[in-house]
Order: structure tokens, then C-alpha cells, then sequence
């Protein structure tokens, strides 16, 4: 089974951006844990595993990245929109037009920070959404994500 993980806007910045919300922990620190994670689970469950990661500062790439697992071996989608979340319904409508299922995950609590980060155009449409948990929120959206796909 192939996930793809999508990380946006100034994720390529984590463990040096505004240490006190997102904590010190680096993409690349995030990416290692979950290609352990997806070994584990694949032991687990006697399923393979494949992730593959992308991150962008550029909306439009990250829309492409989503259209391109419309007939694809893709089988979900772990990603981390970064302020896209809260702006992009250009993403939004990417996720409805190829119907790949996804988990949304955040590094910071977003309902406990400003007014405008409440707000997710993709939530709703998502299977489901880990936030506030720092760099642990991706790993709790893959388990979630890999057993609802099972």
C-alpha cells in the first residue's frame, strides 16, 4: 500500500521555526519516524507499507502533487497543508476531484491559536484530522490513516 505525505508551506522549516509552537524536531526527523512507523505497521499487518514524501512552498505544486494520484497506486494521502489548510480551496477542490481519502494532521493545536487557524477547508472532507501533538501528530494520522485503508 502507497501513502503519499504532503507537507506545505514553511514545514521545510520545523525545529527552527518558532521552537516554542512547532517544536525542535526537523522534516527530516518527521520523515525518518515515519518510515519506522510504516516498517512496523507493515510487520504488524502483514501489509507493505511504501510512503512517499513531498513538501512545498508553492500552492499550485502541492495541487498538482494531489491531482497526480488520480488513477495512481496512491491509496491515501497523510498531510500536513501548513497555512494552505486555512486558505487553499484550490487544494480542497484537488482532494474532491481525485476522491483519494486523507488524514489532515497539525504539529500546533490550531483551535487553541489565532481565530483565523480554526478554519480548515479541508476537515470536512477528510477522513480524519490529529492536531496539538507536535511531531507525534504524524505518526498518530499514519496509524489511523494505514488502518482505515486496510
Amino acid at each position: 500500500m502507497k501513502i503519499l505525505v504532503i507537507n506545505g508551506p514553511n514545514l521545510n522549516l520545523l525545529g527552527t521555526r518558532e521552537p516554542s509552537t512547532y517544536g525542535n524536531t526537523t522534516l527530516s526527523d518527521v520523515e525518518n519516524r515515519l518510515k519506522s512507523l510504516a516498517v512496523e505497521l507493515s510487520n504488524t499487518h502483514s501489509q507493505p507499507l511504501v510512503l512517499e514524501f513531498v513538501q512545498s512552498n508553492i500552492e499550485g505544486e502541492l495541487v498538482s502533487v494531489i491531482q497526480s494520484t488520480l488513477h495512481s497506486d496512491v491509496a491515501g494521502i497523510l498531510i500536513n497543508p501548513g497555512a494552505y489548510g486555512h486558505t487553499s480551496i484550490a487544494m480542497r477542490d484537488a482532494f474532491l476531484a481525485v476522491a483519494v481519502p486523507f488524514v489532515e494532521v497539525h504539529v500546533s493545536n490550531i483551535y487553541a491559536r489565532e481565530s483565523f487557524r480554526h478554519h480548515s477547508y479541508l476537515t470536512d472532507i477528510a477522513k480524519g484530522i490529529v492536531a496539538g501533538f507536535g511531531a507525534n501528530s504524524y505518526e498518530l494520522g499514519l496509524k489511523a490513516l494505514f488502518e482505515a485503508l486496510l
